[in-house]
């Protein structure tokens, strides 16, 4: 997955690696090992469900979407090229498997409740994953989705935050403090866990106690390294939406076991 994002974001000359690594893990765990879903059951409301919040994170999805059988792998080296389904922010219209066009931020966790209960009125046992980046946290309309799951004890919806500690303009705590996170998402009525968010075990564990938990929305937040698996990339902010040049590339794939 990692190696994807990197071959990706170096064809194309841009997109947002750091974020992409720092999800990686996650994503994986959810499309590999937790969600319930396939291609088949795209057109079905009866499946478990996967919204991107932090739409610029499209690399890695779009890395999950392509293994997943959505479309061919092949087709990833296309990202942000004209006419490509592959655009910079995930697109609902153009691009097999995706739930939700995102890309303006703070958005995603209000679709997910409206998901979680169109799914509770029809009887249907399904989860929607919802994953959010720290940055966003900031956003308004954030709260109002977390006030809303909460109001309406909506336990199938599970948020997921990324919490790298990184946005565009630098560190999250010098842009807009948002500690003590926790707290915060407890005081609007959720149920709260923290995990290693570069961890499998830890990610795979954590996903299962969130998803056994009922009477309450679940979040979920993610310590990770903003960049992950990359030496350069890692806690690097300059690398949130910048594509590695030639040698990078080479030094990035060679650190992520593959070959340029």
């Amino acid at each position: 997955m990692r190696r994807h994002v990197i071959e990706m974001v170096h064809a194309a000359g841009s997109g947002h690696p750091g974020g992409s690594l720092s999800s990686a893990d996650i994503v994986t765990a959810l499309f590999f090992e937790v969600m319930e879903h396939s291609p088949e059951l795209e057109s079905s409301q009866d499946r478990d469900h996967f919204i991107l919040s932090k739409g610029h994170a499209a690399p890695v999805y779009y890395a999950a979407l392509a293994e997943s059988g959505y479309f061919p792998v092949e087709e990833l080296i296309t990202l942000r090229q004209l006419h490509s389904r592959l655009q910079g922010h995930p697109s609902r219209v153009k691009t097999p498997g995706v739930e939700m066009s995102t890309g303006s931020l703070g958005q995603g966790l209000s679709v997910a409740n409206g998901l979680a209960l169109a799914l509770r009125s029809q009887g249907l046992g399904r989860t929607v994953y919802c994953l959010c980046g720290d940055g966003e946290m900031a956003e308004g309309q954030v709260w109002e989705a977390a006030m809303f799951a909460s109001h309406y004890h909506l336990d199938n919806v599970i948020a997921i935050v990324d919490r790298n500690g990184l946005q565009i303009d630098g560190r999250t705590e010098d842009v807009m403090a948002l500690e003590p996170l926790g707290d915060k998402w407890r005081a609007f009525g959720w149920n709260v866990l923290f995990m290693d968010g570069n961890d499998m075990w830890q990610v795979l564990e954590t996903l299962e106690e969130a998803r056994r938990h009922k009477g309450s929305p679940t979040v979920i937040i993610a310590r990770t390294v903003k960049g992950k698996g990359v030496s350069f990339m890692e806690n690097n902010v300059g690398f949130h939406g910048k594509a590695p040049n030639d040698k990078e590339y080479e030094q990035a794939m060679r650190e992520l076991g593959g070959s340029a």
